[in-house]
């Protein structure tokens, strides 16, 4: 990736992502790499790349190595979430252990299109899937004996681990606990999106009334404009602007107007 660099792609991308002191992504260092570039070195790195050298890309200086990796944990993830795959044990233990390792280097993740271009197709999927974290069934001996975890269980788990980046401090895991929800709301669920976007409702960053407009977009898109309308009903008056003008995007100009009038 160092050969591949680019100096004058370099600063367009650092101002870009807003790299200057006091900036949301201030001291990123960037080779100056386009996206289809570093996903060509993850098609190299194929799914031979082994898991226990993706945090030495994680917590590389470079931002394009750090997308680099995120992006062979898709790969991976994606790999053993097919539809043949989605109840087989082994497949299950090595997605919970792709999802922990990107639990783990989640602040790596410190700027919005390394959150973007990962969180969904990791997480969000991983929110659909059965899991053997937070089950009693962790041991290789249940796995072994082709267990699926109880939902209840899974469930709680999954919303806690949620709960936990929106509650962070760190601007990025809490992008994270409304960006994963692009994914289920795709597939048809729409309560990850409701949950996360009430709870950043305040959030005082405009990266996130971004982030919560687009995800409120996407799910009345795929799962249900009524739910959409309704949620505005509830909150529009105390939504920032930006996250209402995200949100109602795919209406018609005259419904926009309407929604916009709301104080």
């Amino acid at each position: 990736m160092k050969s591949l660099q680019n100096v004058k792609q370099r600063q367009i991308l650092m101002g870009f992502f807003k790299t200057d002191p006091g900036e949301y992504g201030e001291g990123d260092e960037f080779l100056g790499l386009k996206v289809p570039q570093t996903r060509e070195v993850v098609k190299m790195a194929g799914q031979g790349f082994p898991l226990s050298e993706i945090p030495e890309l994680l917590m590389s200086r470079w931002h394009e190595v750090r997308l680099c990796g995120f992006l062979i944990l898709v790969s991976k993830f994606e790999r053993q979430a097919t539809k043949r795959l989605e109840n087989d044990p082994s497949a299950i233990a090595k997605r919970d252990e792709i999802v922990q390792m990107y639990l783990q280097y989640a602040e790596q993740a410190n700027n919005w299109d390394l959150v973007d271009l990962s969180v969904h197709k990791i997480l969000g999927h991983w929110l659909l899937l059965p899991t053997f974290l937070g089950n009693d069934i962790n041991s290789k001996e249940f796995r072994s004996q082709g267990v699926i975890p109880a939902t209840r269980e899974s469930l709680e788990y999954k919303r806690n681990v949620l709960d936990s980046l929106a509650q962070s401090p760190c601007l990025w895991k809490q992008r994270m606990s409304i960006v994963c929800s692009w994914k289920t709301s795709q597939q048809g669920d729409p309560s990850w999106c409701l949950r996360y976007a009430e709870i950043h409702l305040h959030h005082p960053h405009d990266l996130m009334h971004k982030a919560v407009g687009w995800m409120l977009r996407e799910m009345g898109k795929r799962c249900s404009m009524g739910l959409l309308r309704e949620f505005l009903r509830q909150h529009a008056h105390e939504m920032p602007r930006t996250m209402l003008r995200y949100a109602i995007e795919k209406m018609s100009e005259t419904e926009r107007k309407e929604w916009m009038k709301i104080k």
